[in-house]
């Protein structure tokens, strides 16, 4: 079945446009109070990032679950990660991140947890989109839901954090520079790597509720380069304003990208007997990834773009260990979703487990140039029209078998995302501009650019 409001990470849009208004949003925590309930626990755990529209996105939601009886629990801002955390340790119904993820801050959105903290099933979803379309009905005054906040959300995620590294592990003597975006995690990821040991310097740290993702974080990464530089740093985190995604920096200021912390991870963890399976990509993953990992004879499949596609092949196939360019690391063995902290420390574990830099870790994979050119539309274009995918099969021509090309629809905004990749930087992106090219020429057509 079709969606209708959910996309492939929950709904989102810009703040005062449909359909994040308070009068949807607040609907919708009634549908989803009405749907989750079912199991007869009806606890939800609602977190948000640091954008100023959260206060707001907040309070409708639990005037939704209210008005359908059921009890909320109040986390403030807490990384997307945390609240798939707590809500299965506080044994919710579910969990719900008020986040535009790495978006800026006059977009936000609505996703959930189900109560193992992970993203919620198809069905759900769908049955939450049947409820939307019924009358708002509110339970007898007896029954509303009540609403608390947990004051030590922040205290029990840091504590989780650390315990996915050995208890003996310490980070003393690594000198780190902890780039929070402005967002969910500047009150908590500078402390998880002080309680280890580090020592850290925190940049975008300081959240307004307009500056999330505003030159810093893991979307931005050159300010942390810089600063590592700078400070004469060991290494760099970057998270992002949700802290789902996770881009590192080495002590040379060179970024090492969601497919290189894979190699790393999956190089040590085979080392170590500890890897299950082989590793899940995405279409986006590079190629110098695939190869790398077959070279260490790891195995490596694709999933389609989004996290929650990566899970579902993980789960598919009995791994643990998957992600994207993007910086989502998931490492099911420890957590059910994406986390730049865990992800972060399962980094450095290795950087003082194997007396390793960062920079010496990610060598064995070399990056195929790749080029991503976003097509911005007004309306919606078939990717099958004929000037495109005669495009597509002139530049696949041209590569032969020395990359690779993948043209697709954001899930998250209105782009054509086109991707070309190959052994030459200049021809890689006279290629994807081609595509491109083809794209705009429909939409124009259609008045959709």
């Amino acid at each position: 079945m079709s969606r209708k409001y959910f996309g492939t990470d929950g709904i989102r849009g810009r703040v005062g446009t449909y359909p994040m208004t308070p009068e949807f949003v607040l609907k919708l925590g009634w549908a989803a109070g009405r749907v989750l309930a079912n199991d007869g626990r009806g606890l939800v755990l609602i977190g948000k990032d640091t954008r100023i529209s959260g206060y707001m996105m907040e309070s409708v939601l639990e005037a939704g679950l209210s008005a359908a009886g059921v009890d909320s629990r109040l986390l403030g801002p807490m990384p997307t990660p945390a609240i798939a955390y707590l809500t299965r340790t506080l044994r919710g119904s579910a969990g719900i991140v008020i986040s535009a993820s790495h978006n800026p801050y006059y977009d936000n959105g609505i996703k959930f947890f189900s109560s193992d903290g992970t993203k919620l099933p198809d069905e759900v979803e769908l049955a939450i989109e049947a409820e939307m379309d019924k009358p708002m009905e509110v339970v007898g005054s007896a029954d509303l839901g009540k609403a608390e906040r947990v004051d030590d959300a922040t205290g029990r995620y840091i504590e989780f954090c650390k315990s996915t590294i050995p208890s003996a592990e310490t980070l003393q003597g690594l000198k780190l520079v902890v780039d929070c975006a402005n967002g969910a995690t500047y009150n908590c990821a500078p402390a998880v790597f002080t309680e280890l040991g580090a020592e850290v310097i925190s940049v975008g740290d300081s959240p307004d509720g307009l500056n999330i993702n505003a030159d810093y974080g893991a979307t931005a990464p050159q300010q942390l380069a810089d600063a590592v530089l700078s400070n004469k740093a060991d290494l760099g985190v970057a998270l992002d304003g949700d802290g789902d995604r996770l881009i590192m920096v080495d002590h040379k200021g060179e970024i090492v990208d969601g497919d290189e912390i894979l190699f790393i991870l999956a190089q040590a963890w085979q080392r170590e007997n500890k890897l299950k399976g082989g590793v899940i990509g995405t279409q986006m993953s590079n190629l110098g990834l695939e190869l790398a990992l077959r070279d260490q004879g790891v195995g490596f499949k694709r999933a389609k773009v989004g996290d929650r596609y990566v899970m579902e092949e993980l789960l598919k196939n009995g791994w643990t260990l998957g992600g994207e360019s993007s910086g989502h690391i998931i490492c099911l063995d420890r957590t059910t979703t994406g986390d730049g902290i865990v992800a972060a420390l399962q980094v450095l574990h290795e950087v003082v487990h194997g007396g390793k830099s960062l920079y010496e870790l990610k060598q064995g994979m070399t990056r195929y140039p790749q080029t991503l050119v976003n097509v911005r539309l007004q309306g919606k274009v078939d990717l099958q029209e004929k000037i495109i995918t005669d495009a597509v099969k002139e530049v696949e021509s041209e590569l032969s078998d020395q990359g690779r090309v993948l043209l697709r629809e954001s899930g998250t905004e209105p782009l054509v995302r086109v991707m070309v990749e190959g052994r030459d930087d200049k021809e890689v992106a006279r290629l994807a501009e081609h595509i491109a090219g083809a794209v705009k020429k429909v939409a124009e057509k259609l008045g959709s650019f």
